[in-house]
C-alpha cells in the first residue's frame, strides 16, 4: 500500500493537469500538485507506471478507492461549477446595478451642478438688478431734486411777474394822472385865453410869454409822457421775455413730471422684476435641497449596497472554503486508506 494516502489515479489526475497546462510531470510538480502529500518515492514509481504504459495483474477490476475518489472528484468539480453560477450571477448582478446607480448618481450631481450655475446665474443678475434699481432711485432722487429747484424757479418768476404787473399797473396809472392833468391844463388855458381875449392888449404880450412857458412846461410834460411810454414799452417788453421764461419753465416742468412718471414706472417694473427672480431663486433653492436630499439618499443606498456587496463576497468566501474542503476531502480518504 503507498505510503502517505497516494495512489496511482490521485497521480495520474495530478500528472494529466500538470500535462494541460503545458508542463513537466515532475515529481516535485506532482507532489505540489497533490498538496504537498505522498512521498516522492510512491510518485516516482506511479509516474514511470504511466510513463511506461504499465498495469496492474487484473487491469478490469479497479479498486475500490480509485471509484470513490473518482466519483468524489467529479462531485467536487459539479459543486464547484454549481457554486461558481449564482456567484457569477450575483456579481453581474450586482456590477450592473452598482452601473446604474453610478450613472443615476452621475446624473444627479449634474444637474445639482446645472442647478447650482443657474443660482449663480440668478443671483448675478439680481443684483444686476438691484444696482439698476439703486442708479433708476438715484435718478428719480436728482430729478426730484431738479423739479423741486424748477418749482422754485417758477415760484420766483411768478412773484418777479406780479412785480412787473404791479409797475405797468403803477406806471399806467400814472400816465393816467399825467394825460388827465393835461387835458385839465389845456382846458385851464383854454379858457384863460378866451378870458384873457377881452382884456387889455396891453396884458396880450404878458399872456404870450405865459403862454410860451406853458407851452415850455407841456413840452416837458409831454417829454415825461414819451417816457413814461417808453418805460410801458419796455416793461411790456420784459413782460413778454418773463412770459416766455415762464412758458419755457412750464413745459420743463411738464417733461420732469413726465420723466418723473416713466422713471417710478421703471423703478416699479424694476421692483417686479426683482420679486420675480427672487421668487426663482426660492424655488431653485428648494430644487437644489431636493437633489442633495436624493443625492444622500443615493449614498446610503451605495452603503447599504457596498454592506450586501461585502456579504456576498463573506458568502462567496465560505462556499470557496466549502468547496476546498470537499476537493480535499478525496486527499483526507486516501490518508485514511494509506
Amino acid at each position: 500500500m503507498a505510503r502517505g494516502g497516494v495512489n496511482k489515479a490521485v497521480v495520474q489526475i495530478a500528472r494529466s493537469a500538470i500535462l494541460a497546462r503545458g508542463e513537466h510531470p515532475s515529481i516535485d510538480a506532482v507532489r505540489i500538485e497533490l498538496g504537498n502529500t505522498g512521498s516522492k518515492t510512491t510518485i516516482h514509481r506511479y509516474l514511470k507506471e504511466l510513463d511506461d504504459g504499465s498495469e496492474p495483474a487484473d487491469p478490469s477490476v479497479e479498486p475500490i478507492d480509485d471509484e470513490l475518489l473518482a466519483l468524489v472528484s467529479r462531485l467536487a468539480q459539479r459543486l464547484k461549477e454549481q457554486a461558481k453560477e449564482p456567484i457569477e450571477q450575483a456579481r453581474e448582478e450586482f456590477e450592473q446595478q452598482r452601473q446604474t446607480l453610478e450613472t443615476e448618481l452621475q446624473q444627479l450631481r449634474q444637474a445639482h451642478a446645472q442647478l447650482e450655475q443657474q443660482h449663480e446665474i440668478q443671483g448675478a443678475a439680481l443684483a444686476k438688478e438691484s444696482e439698476a434699481l439703486g442708479e433708476t432711485r438715484s435718478m428719480l432722487q436728482t430729478e426730484q431734486t431738479r423739479n423741486a429747484g424748477l418749482n422754485q424757479a417758477l415760484a420766483d418768476f411768478e412773484l418777479r411777474l406780479q412785480d412787473k404787473d404791479e409797475q405797468i399797473r403803477s406806471l399806467e396809472e400814472k400816465h393816467l394822472h399825467s394825460r388827465d392833468a393835461l387835458e385839465h391844463y389845456r382846458n385851464a388855458i383854454k379858457e384863460q385865453r378866451e378870458q384873457e381875449q377881452s382884456r387889455h392888449e396891453g396884458q396880450v404880450q404878458q399872456l404870450q410869454m405865459e403862454l410860451r412857458q406853458a407851452q415850455q412846461n407841456a413840452l416837458v410834460r409831454q417829454d415825461e409822457i414819451t417816457q413814461l411810454h417808453r418805460d410801458n414799452e419796455r416793461l411790456l417788453t420784459e413782460n413778454r421775455g418773463t412770459l416766455r421764461e415762464l412758458t419755457l419753465l412750464q413745459d420743463q416742468l411738464k417733461h420732469s413730471n413726465q420723466r418723473q412718471d416713466q422713471l417710478l414706472e421703471q423703478a416699479t417694473r424694476v421692483d417686479s422684476e426683482r420679486t420675480l427672480l427672487q421668487e426663482r431663486l426660492r424655488v431653485s433653492l428648494l430644487e437644489s435641497q431636493t437633489l442633495k436630499q436624493n443625492v444622500d439618499e443615493q449614498t446610503q443606498l451605495n452603503q447599504s449596497l457596498e454592506k450586501e456587496l461585502t456579504q456576498v463576497q463573506a458568502s462567496l468566501q465560505d462556499s470557496l472554503r466549502l468547496n476546498a474542503t470537499v476537493t480535499a476531502a478525496p486527499d483526507a480518504a486516501g490518508k485514511k486508506d494509506a
